[in-house]
């Protein structure tokens, strides 16, 4: 006798007996398929019925291009009133930037001022002291001399030199 390779449970066997299955089931079930079909004729009724319905389309389609122009109108008007909007808005921005641009001269203005304002303090408060200082340093030398020339006084006259020493000035 031969001997048999396959095994009944190995994986090539499994295979081919599904291959096997599979092509006597599938010409079956085409074949009872086709014994199902029952063949509809195609009646009057029907083509009216058609009929009708390419006359519902056709209208639908002539609705739908109406539909399509509003909706390009609409979107024309708005398209003409977003460019009004956009002029406004730049019309806006162009006014904010004058404010922007006032100001900024406004302040450079103002705290150039200041600034002048406050060398011409300090020019004044200078050239105003010179001539205090001046005079006080004068004042002080005349004072000064003043006391040498009453100390020397003093030397002769005892009654002067008193009273210089009772205000300290001896």
């Amino acid at each position: 006798m031969f001997s048999c390779n396959f095994v009944l449970n190995s994986k090539e066997m499994r295979t081919l007996l599904f291959i096997i299955l599979l092509l006597l089931v599938v010409p079956g079930q085409r074949a009872w398929a086709q014994e199902q079909q029952v063949v509809v004729p195609y009646t009057l009724a029907d083509r009216d019925r058609a009929i009708i319905t390419d006359s519902k389309i056709s209208t639908l389609d002539a609705k739908i291009s109406t539909l399509d122009a509003k909706i390009i109108a609409l979107n024309d008007k708005m398209e003409v009133r977003f460019e009004s909007i956009d002029k406004q808005f730049m019309y806006q921005q162009k006014q904010i930037d004058d404010i922007k641009t006032l100001f900024y001269w406004g302040f450079g203005i103002l705290i150039t001022l200041l600034i002048f304002m406050l060398g011409y303090m300090i020019w004044d408060r200078r050239t105003a002291m010179q001539p205090a200082l001046e005079q006080a340093a004068k004042a002080h030398e005349n004072s000064r001399n003043l006391i040498l020339t009453l100390r020397e006084y003093s030397k002769k006259h005892a009654d002067l030199a008193e009273i210089l020493r009772t205000h300290g000035i001896l």
